[in-house]
């Protein structure tokens, strides 16, 4: 008894007939004893049913006729054989014909018998797994098609992290947008794409955690490449577990939206710049209007001032005219500068000479700014002319240089510029301050009429108004920048040249400028 147990677990067995009971009935399985040449000597009914051979159809044959005819060719059913008798097991999986010529996928097992340590002969287990096998190179066929199909995809960086944030493979969609090769990224953790300061918050791994408790992370941000570039990227990362529920790593999706981002902020400055000038049209034709008619009434009132005060001869009354007329005289004033900025107000443009002018100011601006402020003045050469209502140019300057000193509370420098831009054949002339800055909620305001950040009785809110007026009724564009703290530059672009009919009229030669002027 001893004895037989230690053969079987060494997987002999004595004897060809301690199995026949037991196997003649099984079904799902082939099975058959061989003798030491291999020949078939004994059949079960599963053999008959997975084989389609009947037992008189088969005992005596040799086991090779149910191996194709290259496996037979290339000696697979007698090294079976051999790998039974020298390893005590043979097992093997493989294409099988059966008696019709058809073929199956076979699993099959082979053992040695032996009597009294002498080789008898082989049992033959086979197994029909054709459904199993075709399962399995669906399987194989899908994921080989999944994995060229994401190897492949361009637009879109592709890959599987382990559960400690490294990156298991690389798409070609991740060598493009982030230069890694994959010999170069894989191996490496995924926190290498984050920028330092993402890095040194720890967003990585919030960004692993967050997947793992919630089952999705979505995120926008900027992500850096192998070059050290920045990109605007989507990022998608979803957890991946197995059958127990266990994590077995992360798979993380990244696309640039860089110009998608580019897109949509020039798609906003443009709607910002169109409602901004559709305000801005409002607000003239609002301005204009009321400050036509107001015009009108004032018309009235100064006309009658001078009736009056032919009339009036005592001291207290002729008082009480001249405060009239001063208030009439500058309630006409704010009207020219509605007017101006409604683009309504009447001009008369000339030609001149735009350093000229900013000299013949120079000492009222210089007075202007008082002493705690240092008034630069930038120059520059051979300024092209420009045709421009001189007054409304000068009042328009002393606005910007008025404003520029409010700024600067404390003192500072106030550079007044002007020079040439060859490329829009136009003269711009600038004034930059050392002041406070203007904040960006007020910045698209500044040129609204009656706004302003002055002190109630401090300022009236139409000089930038009058500025902007000028410019555009000029055929001309006005610009500010600022930074808080650092100061404000605001800078008129004027149109170089003459009127052809006025340089005719008044005989002068035209002066050197752009062909395009």
């Amino acid at each position: 008894m001893v004895k037989k147990s230690e053969q079987l677990k060494r997987g002999i067995v004595e004897s060809p007939h301690d199995r026949r009971p037991v196997a003649g009935g099984v079904v799902d399985y082939a099975i058959c004893t061989l003798g030491p040449d291999g020949r078939v000597i004994n059949w079960n009914k599963g053999a008959e049913r997975i084989t389609g051979y009947p037992a008189k159809a088969i005992l005596g044959k040799h086991f090779s006729v149910f191996y194709p005819a290259e496996d037979r060719a290339s000696g697979v059913p007698a090294r079976a054989l051999q790998m039974a008798r020298k390893e005590k097991h043979s097992a093997a999986e493989g294409w099988s014909v059966r008696k019709d010529g058809s073929q199956f996928y076979a699993a099959v097992v082979i053992d040695p018998i032996y009597e009294k340590r002498k080789l008898v002969g082989y049992t033959m287990v086979t197994r029909d797994i054709t459904e199993r096998h075709q399962a399995r190179a669906d399987l194989e066929a899908s994921e080989s098609q999944f994995r060229l199909l994401v190897s492949n995809v361009t637009d879109y960086a592709l890959y599987m992290l382990t559960p400690a944030g490294i990156v298991a493979n690389w798409n070609a969609g991740g060598e493009r947008i982030k230069g890694y090769s994959p010999g170069e990224i894989i191996g490496q953790h995924f926190s290498r794409f984050y920028t330092p300061a993402d890095q040194a918050a720890g967003k990585p791994a919030h960004a692993l955690k967050i997947a793992e408790e919630t089952g999705h992370y979505v995120e926008e941000g900027w992500r850096v490449r192998k070059d050290g570039s920045f990109f605007r990227a989507s990022v998608v990362i979803d957890p991946i577990r197995d059958t127990d529920g266990s994590l077995v790593g992360f798979a993380k999706i990244t696309r640039d939206i860089s110009e998608r981002r580019d897109a949509h902020q020039k798609l906003e400055q443009v709607q910002r710049q169109l409602a901004e000038s559709q305000k801005m049209d409002a607000l003239g034709q609002l301005t204009g209007g009321v400050a036509h008619d107001f015009n009108n009434l004032l018309m009235i009132i100064s006309g009658n001032l001078h009736r009056i005060k032919r009339e009036v001869m005592s001291e207290r009354g002729t008082l009480a005219l001249g405060a009239i007329e001063t208030a009439s005289e500058r309630a006409a004033s704010l009207t020219r500068q509605l007017l101006t900025f409604a683009r309504r107000q009447s001009v008369n443009p000339q030609t001149i000479n735009v350093a000229d002018r900013i000299t013949a100011v120079q000492e009222v601006l210089t007075s202007a700014l008082g002493g705690a402020i240092k008034l630069n003045m930038e120059i520059g050469p051979d300024l092209w002319p420009i045709f421009v209502d001189p007054t409304e140019f000068e009042t328009a300057l002393i606005n910007l240089v008025v404003n520029a000193r409010d700024a600067m509370t404390g003192g500072g420098t106030l550079t007044v510029a002007a020079r040439n831009v060859p490329e829009a054949a136009q003269v711009v002339v600038s004034i930059t301050d050392t002041g406070e800055g203007i904040p960006d909620d007020v910045m698209n305001k500044v040129f609204d009429p009656f706004f302003t950040t002055k002190p109630v009785g401090k300022g009236t809110g139409l000089g930038l108004s009058q500025v902007h007026g000028f410019a555009h009724q000029a055929d001309g564009r006005v610009e500010i920048t600022s930074a808080l703290g650092k100061g404000t530059t605001v800078s008129i672009y004027l149109r170089a040249g003459l009127r052809p009919q006025s340089a005719r009229l008044r005989g002068t030669a035209r002066p050197a400028w752009p062909r395009s002027c």
